[in-house]
């Protein structure tokens, strides 16, 4: 049963007032306003809700939290984005080029990407091609315009198309792939068989997705569980932990980038990371003890 939103607006005065009110510590009002101004009450709501004491719905914090623990978890929360982003790039660039150069190859089709008969589902292909005649009308890329400017075709190419897709998009093209050959030839580029690489690369893209919009990532759980591979051909986790925690998502980008790039230092940026803020309680975001003697992080 569906109720109307009651809550009204409250300035940042009476926010602050209503957390000490509720038994938060602020030792600086005026940096607590400030900082609710900046980054929006609501967005820091989520980084207030793990101080809050059970029952969560009577709205009272637990004895000693202060406002600061909020905006460090808000920081940290941060950096790891920044982190997560700095290595999905380098899956995102890798899968773009693989997917595209492996499909035209095979095919010896450049236009494969806008040709039905390379595709299983004609209602999905039908809804790719809708966002492809909407990213080129929209598209102000430089190597758009000159292939519009220089070309009759009514499509570019794959590797050109790629590049001005939405990731999410890809990975659907990559699944509506009639030719389990290609399929099994693109996932193979990443050791995993399809099924692994489909979900694991659906994680990969939510994360960034996430990382884009300045969501919360450092304890929120996914949405869609992760498949979990039952014979994988190199170093993975030993332990048995939640696929829905970062802490999974962590652990597939991590394979991926040591693909992508065998001599990242994914691992010591991580470290570095929990170094700085030492106030994180890791075990939040699904982390086991001694994750970094596993045989995926050694």
């Amino acid at each position: 049963m569906s109720v109307r939103y009651k809550k009204h607006f409250s300035c940042t005065s009476d926010i602050v007032s209503l957390l000490l009110d509720r038994g938060l510590v602020i030792e600086d009002v005026d940096f607590a306003q400030r900082y609710i101004d900046r980054v929006g009450y609501y967005r820091l709501s989520g980084y207030l809700y793990p101080l809050l004491r059970f029952p969560k719905e009577i709205h009272s914090f637990k004895s000693g939290s202060k406002f600061q623990n909020a905006v460090n978890l808000y920081r940290f929360d941060k950096k790891l984005r920044f982190l997560i982003f700095y290595e999905i790039e380098k899956i995102e660039i890798r899968f773009r080029s693989t997917l595209s150069n492996v499909v035209s190859e095979y095919t010896g089709n450049i236009f494969w990407m806008t040709d039905p008969s390379f595709f299983v589902s004609e209602d999905k292909f039908s809804r790719t091609m809708d966002l492809i005649d909407k990213e080129l009308k929209n598209s102000k890329e430089e190597f758009i315009l000159h292939f519009k400017s220089k070309y009759s075709n009514p499509y570019p190419p794959a590797w050109i198309l790629v590049e001005i897709l939405p990731l999410g998009v890809v990975t659907r093209i990559f699944e509506n792939l009639a030719d389990n050959v290609l399929r099994k030839k693109i996932a193979s580029r990443f050791g995993l068989p399809v099924p692994v690489f489909t979900s694991w690369m659906t994680i990969v893209t939510l994360t960034r997705n996430s990382c884009c919009h300045h969501s919360r990532v450092w304890n929120k759980e996914n949405a869609i569980c992760p498949m979990i591979p039952k014979k994988i051909k190199g170093k993975w986790i030993a332990s048995k932990i939640s696929p829905k925690r970062i802490y999974y998502n962590l652990c597939i980008i991590k394979w991926f980038v040591d693909i992508v790039s065998p001599h990242n230092k994914m691992k010591e940026r991580l470290l570095r990371l929990f170094l700085n803020f030492p106030m994180i309680d890791i075990r939040a975001m699904g982390f086991p003890k001694n994750w970094e003697t596993e045989p995926l992080w050694m």
